[in-house]
């Protein structure tokens, strides 16, 4: 019988997305029940908590994310005022986007919750097969960016 089926639950593009969502379904528990936020308001409140000020377009390509996903977001956030826009003058089209002095303090106190997380979320592997996992997925991600 020739082999001309494929194996999903054996095929890595496959099994990596469906780990993805796994594992950002359970840690949106963390953040959600604490703060309310969605996975793309979640991405884009982390992501200006990491780089600082970025536009919308910068978030949606950092964070993989649609620009209409990253829109919603960003009103949300806006609304809780966590987060501002300022227009470039030399091109309005164009907003900054930052956090607010409410949403750099609801970062960090954020920070911890997604350190901890991962630490239990890493101490569920035996051994050095955390360390192993984290190093495949470097160099996963190296050949992908090679390509």
């Amino acid at each position: 019988m020739p082999d001309d089926n494929l194996i999903l639950e054996n095929f890595l593009p496959y099994r990596l997305m469906r780990l993805s969502e796994a594992v950002s379904r359970e840690f949106a528990k963390a953040y959600h029940d604490r703060y309310g936020l969605t996975r793309p308001e979640w991405r884009v409140f982390a992501t200006l908590g990491q780089y600082g000020t970025m536009t919308a377009t910068a978030i949606g390509a950092h964070s993989a994310m649609h620009k209409t996903k990253v829109s919603r977001a960003v009103a949300a956030l806006e609304k809780r005022k966590w987060l501002e826009r300022e227009t470039n003058p030399a091109d309005r089209r164009v907003e900054r986007l930052t956090l607010t002095k409410a949403g750099r303090a609801a970062y960090r106190a954020m920070v911890p919750v997604a350190r901890d997380f991962e630490a239990k979320l890493l101490s569920r592997i035996e051994g050095r097969d955390a360390q192993r996992v984290l190093d495949g997925l470097a160099v996963l991600r190296c050949a992908i960016e090679a390509s």
